[in-house]
């Protein structure tokens, strides 16, 4: 069975991962352990989550989009997720997600850590708290101390797979600002170079409100984004003067798509090696994972709840439990199912 209270001792660490495009299903291939039908006063996550060890350490992954990737951007049940995942006990949470590139820097098959965020979502629901005045900050939407551990990392990781052709080369890149656009469509080329001239550096469908919920959840977030492409703004590169047109093949979309698939799987691999050895390092530093407890996050509600507490509905503080009772005077045990059956 699982802990419906998501209780944990102050410095026991527990990694969320939440897989998007290309990585959950790679992911998903390499996971074994307890599968847990979660539900939640959201209703149930995209996926069942599965429980395992990496290194010793307790990891819990999720399919974002869901089995065969059905549910799109504006469906993907954010707070369902989060909630879940908050009642297993979740601390910490590393997501991936693919993403365009809106500038030169930053490539295809590059993975970038992001440490802003641009929202345009509109369809949304962005909070769990609809009942009460709930203000979390959110200056700093991602994680700086699981940030600096995915970054130091990466700085540590070889430029290309090992035994890999030259063409598997990646940076790993330790900013960002990610707009994260409401979708299911990509961006106009007006919309593109938009985003540039606002100061975003890449664009993307799911990290909003999924970091917005962690916070909310008090659970430190960071973000592993796959550059799957250049986004609509850079254009294919003409004929030079005095030279022969381009091969069609260099504009037809299949092509592109094929070279796009391409990409996210070399981005794929980067990100589950990334990820993987940054749990790992984890494990193994009881001086890591007291500051990974001690991130910002984990207090996320103790000045954040602007409601007078003595007036929230009793049921409301009940049917939110795994997120703020611990604020309130009198704790009381949640009352909300969790089960877990052995894969």
């Amino acid at each position: 069975m699982g802990d419906s209270t998501g209780s944990i001792s102050s410095n026991q660490i527990k990694i969320g991962l939440i897989g998007g495009s290309g990585l959950a299903d790679a992911m998903r291939a390499q996971t074994e352990g307890i599968r847990h039908e979660v539900q939640t006063p959201f209703g149930p996550p995209g996926d069942a989550i599965i429980e395992t060890t990496w290194d010793g350490l307790p990891v819990f992954f999720l399919s974002r989009h869901g089995p065969g990737h059905l549910l799109g951007p504006s469906q993907v049940p954010f707070r369902a997720n989060i909630f879940a995942l908050k009642q297993l006990g979740v601390t910490h949470l590393i997501a991936s997600g693919a993403v365009g590139s809106l500038r030169e820097e930053f490539k295809p098959r590059d993975l970038v850590i992001p440490d802003q965020v641009i929202d345009k979502t509109y369809r949304r629901a962005g909070t769990f708290f609809e009942k009460a005045a709930v203000h979390v900050e959110f200056a700093e939407p991602f994680c700086p101390v699981l940030r600096r551990v995915l970054m130091e990392q990466g700085a540590a990781m070889p430029p290309e797979a090992p035994d890999g052709p030259a063409t598997t080369s990646f940076k790993v890149h330790g900013r960002g600002c990610y707009v994260c656009m409401e979708g299911p469509a990509f961006s106009t080329r007006a919309e593109s170079l938009m985003h540039r001239l606002w100061g975003g550096d890449l664009i993307g469908m799911t990290a909003m409100p999924e970091a917005k919920l962690a916070r909310e959840a008090e659970m430190s977030y960071a973000l592993v984004a796959l550059v799957t492409d250049f986004d609509c703004w850079r254009r294919p590169a003409g004929p030079k003067p005095g030279t022969a047109a381009p091969a069609p093949e260099e504009h037809d979309p299949a092509v592109l798509l094929k070279e796009i698939i391409a990409n996210l799987q070399a981005a794929t691999d980067n990100g589950i090696r990334l990820i993987r050895q940054a749990v790992a390092r984890v494990a193994q530093s009881p001086d890591l994972q007291a500051q990974l407890a001690a991130s910002p996050a984990r207090r996320a509600l103790q000045l954040a709840i602007w409601s007078d507490k003595n007036r929230i509905a009793a049921d409301e503080v009940q049917l939110l439990a795994p997120l703020w009772m611990k604020y309130f005077e009198k704790p009381v045990e949640s009352s909300v199912p969790v089960q877990g059956d052995a894969v």
